[in-house]
């Protein structure tokens, strides 16, 4: 049986190209014991695959030049050597950007079509979703009444970050690139503000909107960071979950040099990396963000291109702002699972 994969054909300098990705055909081995044949329906594209395609150390392995390179994935299962799945079960994990993958069953978890569209896997009920629950909930630990920021605010964990406090109680400002994702975050989502980085003074709206910020999470760093910093209160939380403005950089700025602050504020700055939350805390944040699906407390948008070959191209306008949402890739539609 053969599949599409896309590898890595080389490493980008500054922002990468269709240049770096190559598509190749290639024949699949069979099935051993404990393994899974899945088909790819969604595929995610995410910032931080960007470092992967680095030959430099990070949190996330670097993928190397010639290999397929991998994407967190929902599909259905087409043949199972593993006691747990069965032909046409819903399964997501990370696999390759491919039509099919082998995968070992023991790393996949089943998806329940029944709590919202499978795609959600990968975003509002997926790693984005749960990145953002525990980055709010437990780094940043917001009381009510306190002030929330949250740049890259109509992405997929921007956007849940942001819903939850308002669940929590406190005012929510959100920081965007586009007027049309600050209608989105304020007319939808219930922020509060929202600020167009793009055409407002970021600085001068966050003084206009707050008495200062409490909690800052942060997924761009850069400029955006640069302005909300001086408006940090007294104890502040600062979550640090992603820098995209500096993804692309071919030299790295010089800094910090706004560490001092911290004195002032007695603050605390501290990373948030979903992995380090075992399986049984993935599947409370899951099931409370269900929820909230659910109930309609919690909105999303996904942002779907078509077409495995167009995956290149749904990664590389996550550098350009165009995703309001969670950015996918639909690669098939199910033929064995009932969703």
């Amino acid at each position: 049986m053969e599949s599409r994969q896309w590898i890595l054909d080389s490493r980008p300098t500054g922002e990468p190209t269709m240049e770096n990705f190559e598509l190749e055909t290639v024949e699949l081995p069979d099935l051993g014991a404990r393994e899974v044949l899945v088909r790819t329906l969604y595929q995610s594209v995410d910032p931080y695959m960007r470092g992967r395609m680095r030959d430099a150390e990070s949190y996330a392995e670097p993928w190397d030049v010639g290999e397929p390179m991998k994407a967190g994935v929902v599909g259905e299962v087409v043949d199972s050597e593993h006691p747990t799945f069965d032909q046409g079960d819903v399964v997501t994990g990370e696999l390759l950007w491919a039509d099919y993958a082998v995968a070992d069953g023991d790393e996949l978890r089943g998806v329940n079509p029944s709590l919202a569209p499978v795609s959600t896997a990968l975003g509002v009920l997926g790693m984005p979703g749960v990145t953002a629950y525990y980055g709010l909930l437990d780094v940043g630990d917001p009381s009510p009444g306190e002030t929330v920021v949250v740049n890259a605010a109509a992405g997929a964990v921007g956007s849940v970050v942001g819903q939850v406090a308002k669940l929590a109680g406190c005012h929510v400002v959100g920081i965007a690139g586009a007027d049309e994702k600050i209608e989105w975050l304020e007319d939808e989502l219930g922020f509060d503000a929202g600020i167009n980085y793009k055409t407002e003074d970021v600085r001068s709206r966050l003084q206009a909107e707050t008495d200062g910020v409490d909690v800052y999470f942060d997924n761009v760093g850069g400029d955006v960071t640069d302005a909300v910093w001086p408006l940090l209160n007294v104890r502040c939380r600062v979550v640090v979950c992603g820098q995209i403005s500096l993804y692309n950089a071919t030299e790295t700025p010089v800094g910090p040099r706004k560490l001092g602050q911290l004195i002032t504020t007695r603050g605390t700055v501290e990373g948030v990396l979903v992995r380090d939350y075992a399986p049984e805390r993935w599947a409370e944040a899951i099931s409370q963000l269900g929820e909230w699906v659910g109930s309609g407390d919690l909105g999303y948008r996904e942002n779907v291109v078509e077409g495995l070959e167009n995956a290149p191209d749904a990664f590389l306008g996550l550098f350009e702002g165009v995703n309001v949402g969670k950015q996918l890739v639909q690669v098939a539609e199910a033929e064995y699972a009932d969703i």
